[in-house]
């Protein structure tokens, strides 16, 4: 196939996914609704099942259709996997750098920290006490305090019933994987590993008592003090 052909199939294929994504506006379809087939729209577009075939797949690797096997596709969830790809790949190709990120990064989970104080429900104030105090009982184990500190930023993230930022700050788990044992790795006495629980805490506890202005601060100083170190460890050779 040569190029002008390839550039045509490509065309082809980008109005067939815009098609596909204005037919859900349009019939105002939600999470988990059917769609047509893909010969429906071959049909209504005048274009080839290999094209739709394309289409549908390329709009379920954005996560945009939920696409199995013997039935038909569904309008999918958003899924922060999907920015956090585009993030590793922004990264890994020099577009964007890491305090790029973590600059963004900051000022969503300041926002988040202050909303989850103001909107946080008891369960959910429970559970973020639960995963601050799991750190200091963990932080010995690198893996396991991984992973309880993602779990806190979701945590905090989903309080704030702001499901756009529960997505943004989902998407920087891959990076959180590298960083955080890499901001723990920076404190080598039990003095500073206990200080680090302790900021967690004091971010935990503001937010359980509603109290938004101390929550926002507590997530600055979380940042203010954690940033250059883990800047520092994660661009060490």
């Amino acid at each position: 196939m040569d190029q002008t052909a390839l550039n045509a199939t490509d065309t082809q294929v980008s109005r067939a996914m815009r098609a596909v994504t204005q037919h859900m506006r349009v019939q105002r379809l939600r999470v988990g609704d059917s769609l047509p087939g893909e010969g429906y729209f071959a049909d209504e577009l005048n274009v080839s099942k290999a094209v739709m075939r394309e289409a549908f797949g390329a709009l379920a690797a954005l996560k945009v259709l939920d696409v199995g096997n013997g039935r038909r596709a569904r309008v999918g969830a958003i899924d922060g996997s999907v920015f956090a790809t585009s993030l590793d790949h922004g990264i890994g190709t020099a577009q964007i750098s890491l305090p790029e990120v973590w600059d963004v990064r900051q000022t969503v989970e300041h926002r988040t920290a202050m909303l989850a104080a103001v909107h946080r429900t008891s369960a959910q104030a429970a559970e973020i006490i639960r995963l601050a105090e799991m750190l200091a009982l963990e932080r010995d184990d690198l893996e396991q305090v991984t992973r309880d500190d993602i779990a806190l930023h979701n945590a905090i993230a989903t309080a704030s019933h702001n499901k756009l930022f529960v997505q943004i700050v989902a998407s920087f788990g891959p990076l959180m994987e590298v960083a955080v044992p890499a901001a723990w790795r920076t404190r080598e006495t039990e003095e500073q590993r206990a200080a680090m629980v302790e900021h967690h805490r004091v971010l935990a506890r503001a937010i359980a008592d509603k109290d938004a202005a101390a929550a926002g601060v507590a997530m600055h100083r979380h940042f203010d003090e954690s940033i250059g170190d883990v800047m520092r460890a994660m661009s060490a050779p």
